[in-house]
């Protein structure tokens, strides 16, 4: 049978045709040779998600976001188209997150092990949106701005009270305070300049006095070990016994034993001593005033007077 031109320009046109409608449907992430399920999801936001979005299953490829319809509830409602390749369950999420900060929303789809039952094209599948890097960030700006704007507020204030106080006179105070530890500090280098002459004159004497100190020291270390190696502990010991001795001494001149104890315990013997005191006082008293009765020189052999003691208007008297 021989095939005539028209018929092969007519096979031509109609393979050029299914070519196109497999490429553009390949561009589109649709194999036609290729069978999917389609499922639909629910969102109240879809995040910036756009149709020909990648649909992924722990990170690999299976499928595409096929349309975005918008429901008269307001709810956006997305056709995703899936390989029969990968079994979704029932009571999956499709989860809508941006794999870099600066790419587009993709679709993750989290499969429900909970559940085994496979789902058919045309079942819904739980919607999820998880918050992405820059939405995060972009939540904490908020709270960081208004800080920052009352901090600035703050800042105003602040300074208004500052321009208020620092009127001319505080300002003329301040920079006359500041001339005067100027001042100050030209002082305080004069001295430092002044002092460290000083020492630098005075450096051979400062130099001897603490040759002198350290030979001190030295001298007071010898001093301290003569005292280390004399016999310290005999001493106190025998100076201890001494004193022991001495109590007992007291202790007994207390309880009236000796000589010095009954003398100072007994009220006879200090009577007696009393009385033996002033009869010496009047003898001594009556010496004083007639010697010639007891001591008698005479050439001629004159006669003692008798003795007549003293009286008390004589010693009175005297």
């Amino acid at each position: 049978m021989k095939i005539t031109r028209e018929i092969k320009t007519a096979i031509l046109v109609i393979a050029s045709i299914l070519l196109f409608i497999w490429g553009y449907s390949f561009l589109k992430g649709r194999d036609l040779l290729t069978s999917y399920k389609e499922f639909l999801v629910q969102y109240d936001s879809i995040e910036g998600l756009n149709p020909s979005a990648p649909v992924v299953l722990n990170g690999f490829t299976i499928g595409r976001v096929k349309n975005i319809e918008l429901l008269p509830s307001g709810k956006l409602q997305v056709e995703l188209q899936i390989k029969n390749d990968f079994p979704i369950t029932k009571g999956s999420i499709a989860q809508i997150y941006a794999p870099s900060p600066i790419g587009d929303k993709q679709i993750a789809i989290i499969v429900n092990t909970t559940n085994k039952t496979p789902a058919e094209s045309g079942d819904f599948l739980i919607g999820n949106a998880k918050t992405g890097m820059l939405d995060s960030f972009a939540g904490q700006i908020d709270p960081l701005k208004i800080r920052v704007e009352k901090v600035l507020d703050n800042v105003n204030e602040l300074l208004v009270s500052m321009n208020q106080v620092l009127d001319a006179n505080t300002r003329q105070n301040l920079k006359q305070s500041l001339d005067n530890l100027n001042q100050t500090m030209l002082q305080f280098k004069e001295a430092s300049l002044k002092a460290n002459n000083l020492l630098a004159a005075n450096e051979k004497k400062i130099s001897n006095t603490l040759t002198n100190a350290e030979n001190a020291s030295k001298n007071f270390s010898k001093l301290s070990d003569t005292l280390a190696k004399a016999e310290i502990g005999k001493t106190v010991k025998s100076l201890e016994k001494t004193l022991a001795n001495v109590n007992k001494i007291i202790s007994g001149i207390e309880s009236g034993k000796g000589t010095l104890g009954k003398l100072a315990k007994d009220d006879a013997m200090y009577t007696n001593f009393t009385k033996s005191s002033k009869e010496l006082e009047l003898l001594l008293q009556d010496l004083r005033l007639n010697p010639t009765r007891y001591i008698n020189v005479s050439l001629f052999g004159k006669k003692n007077k008798p003795y007549v003691g003293p009286t008390v208007n004589d010693t009175i008297q005297k």
